[in-house]
């Protein structure tokens, strides 16, 4: 999905949540001034009525469709629907609403503004942190990352890996069959990669074709581990396609600790100094870095 794709449902959800404290404006000055309210805030599918259910169940973006909040926000818009329409129609009837019954509405719409914005902030985070191309994170938030893992590393005297892997004759695909299908190539080989990944592991785009994976709580042998199964996934996948020919590529990686005696920078010299000795021992394999020093707790 392109940063274009990114921007369109970024806009829609920022219309959506106006549409959504529109309306909610609306209850409250009829509720609060004794106005007469819209007979659709009442009905059992009020939820797809509403100027912001209407966008939700048409034809939205499907970036927005992929998240996980998206589901989350339709269980919320449904609920305070019907709490709203609880209040709309006790009101009616009886000329009061219960202090818990209210309660129960405002809480559910800040739920719902909470799912809301923590999508917003997903999409932002995805727009301005990622790579376009690989989905991949950036190369401006790796430092940090890394830096805040050393400090974990330090303190709780834990194993934390990292690993650079490598596409190998990666230039002989762009002048081969051409930059679209290198891209292609790129962004299959990241996918592969996060399914062989847990969620808490962090890839990073490094350089044009170099990926630095950050692997948490993670030791020397298994990170190893997990190198091989990548390099071994990669090696049996077609990633992309010239027109009928199929393209496929190898790997190589370095791995080496995030060493708590070390700065980062460092210790990733240490991995590609890895990655170089897998390069020059023949590619399509992976190289370890050997600690530098025996692992002792240092201080944050």
């Amino acid at each position: 999905m392109s940063q274009g794709d990114f921007q369109t449902a970024l806009q829609q959800l920022k219309q959506a949540l106006y549409s959504h404290e529109q309306w909610h404006r609306d209850i409250i000055r009829s509720i609060v001034c004794r106005m007469p309210y819209d007979l659709r805030d009442t009905q059992p599918d009020a939820h797809r009525q509403c100027r912001f259910g209407q966008w939700y169940y048409s034809e939205t973006s499907s970036v927005l469709r992929v998240q996980a909040g998206f589901a989350a926000i339709e269980t919320e818009h449904k609920r305070m629907h019907a709490f709203a329409a609880h209040m709309l129609i006790t009101l009616a009837q009886t000329d009061l609403i219960k202090p818990e019954d209210y309660d129960n509405f405002t809480n559910s719409v800040e739920r719902l503004r909470l799912e809301m914005q923590s999508l917003i902030s997903e999409l932002e985070y995805s727009l301005y942190k990622l790579d376009p191309l690989t989905g991949a994170e950036n190369r401006v938030e790796m430092l940090p990352v890394l830096r805040q893992e050393l400090a974990l590393v330090q303190r709780n005297a834990h194993a934390s890996s990292i690993m650079i892997m490598d596409l190998d004759h990666f230039k002989r695909i762009n002048d081969t069959h051409g930059h679209v299908v290198g891209d292609s190539v790129l962004a299959t080989a990241v996918r592969y990669a996060k399914t062989i990944l847990r969620p808490y592991d962090r890839i990073f785009r490094y350089g044009g074709e170099e990926f630095l994976v950050l692997l948490p709580q993670t030791s020397l042998d298994e990170a190893q581990a997990v190198a091989e199964r990548i390099r071994e996934a990669l090696h049996d996948q077609v990633l992309a396609h010239d027109h009928e020919v199929a393209v496929s590529i190898t790997t190589s990686a370095g791995v080496g600790l995030l060493e708590p005696n070390l700065t980062v920078e460092e210790s990733i010299t240490r991995a590609d100094t890895a990655l170089y000795a897998a390069k020059q021992g023949g590619r399509n394999q992976v190289r370890v870095s050997a600690p530098a020093s025996p692992f002792t707790a240092g201080t944050a």
